[in-house]
């Protein structure tokens, strides 16, 4: 009997010691998750999880002149086994084809040209529009047009024309995919005279009263009467430009194909007036001789016909700030003293 009751606590007592004898189980750490990309950005693009209200209140991009990068973004690339030759200067496109648009992916990343892309701005991705550029894009669906900024490349899907950012899809009803529009590059002449605003007459300058701005080609002083004049003190205001125009206006005016077509009607903004002339080729030769000293301004000079008066100006700047910082520019590299007008 003593030993029937003790085998229950033999066999108990050969259990635990053989559990004593056996190895540990190892602790295994967690399965690590998946690595995110690099920066944290979604793998798939779209849109954000929280939109922004009223995006389609954003207005348009405000065409204005800026001089086209050299090298940089405007270099022949090549992507997908395609190579591509960016629009080496201001020349016109009209393109039509598909659209398409990018969103978080690439909110926040670096552009070709080096901007922040923000998806909730009006800008547009294009393969060889020059960088920066402004363009028109309409959906002829629904008849909806925009106006974008170009600083960015892409699309590179075959038929697909230019890359919209959120807000510009969905301006023009484009978030659902990809959808059909037709696209106008902006050229400086569009921009210069206000041509890009279809069906607004930019409105006539009203006239301050007269100040000296600059010399004619013979060096008699000219009277200025532009549109508004910002507030320089009298002593800054110059009875001539300091250097006499080099070309020969005798010349100039022999061969009317040197001359630049003149201008009448102006975008409105804030211009960067140089001189007036009483003849154009004394505008045109001053302007000859600030293309070789600050290449810079190509883009932006004009000469207006008003009056008996030829104004050599430059702009449009969206802002008075912007106009006098490059008055400021000028007047350090130029030794002129420009004065800012407005044109409404």
């Amino acid at each position: 009997m003593l030993m029937s009751k003790s085998l229950p606590a033999l066999a108990l007592l050969a259990l635990l010691v053989g559990c004593a004898s056996r190895a540990p189980a190892p602790i295994t750490a967690p399965a690590p998750r998946p690595t995110p990309p690099a920066g944290g950005w979604p793998a798939r693009d779209g849109p954000d999880a929280v939109i922004p209200p009223d995006l389609h209140k954003v207005p348009d991009a405000a065409p204005k002149l800026e001089n086209i990068r050299k090298g940089g973004p405007n270099k022949p690339y090549e992507v997908l086994g395609q190579r591509y030759q960016p629009m080496a200067g201001d020349e016109p496109l009209i393109e039509r084809g598909l659209a398409s648009w990018y969103g978080r992916k690439f909110h926040g990343r670096p552009t070709a040209s080096g901007e922040i892309y923000n998806m909730y701005a009006m800008t547009a991705a294009h393969p060889t529009m020059p960088i920066p550029s402004y363009a028109r894009v309409r959906n002829p669906k629904n008849g909806r047009e925009i106006i974008v900024r170009v600083n960015d490349r892409g699309p590179f899907h075959r038929g697909r024309i230019i890359d919209l950012s959120y807000t510009a899809a969905l301006k023009l009803d484009l978030l659902r995919g990809v959808g059909a529009v037709e696209l106008e590059r902006l050229t400086y002449e569009d921009i210069r005279t206000g041509a890009w605003m279809r069906g607004s007459e930019p409105a006539a300058p009203v006239e301050p009263p007269p100040v000296y701005v600059a010399s004619d080609a013979s060096g008699a002083p000219a009277l200025s009467t532009t549109a508004s004049v910002a507030a320089v003190p009298p002593a800054a205001m110059p009875a001539a430009t300091p250097a006499a125009p080099s070309a020969d206006p005798a010349a100039l005016l022999a061969d009317e194909a040197a001359l630049p077509q003149i201008r009448t009607v102006a975008a409105p903004g804030f211009w960067v007036q140089l001189g007036a002339f009483s003849q154009l080729a004394g505008a045109e030769s001053f302007r000859q001789q600030l293309l070789k000293e600050a290449d810079w301004m190509a883009p932006l000079l004009t000469v207006f016909k008003d009056r008996a008066l030829h104004r050599l100006q430059a702009g449009p700047y969206p802002t008075r700030e912007d106009a006098r910082q490059a008055a400021e520019r000028v007047r350090l590299a130029l030794a002129l003293q420009p004065v800012v007008v407005e044109r409404r």
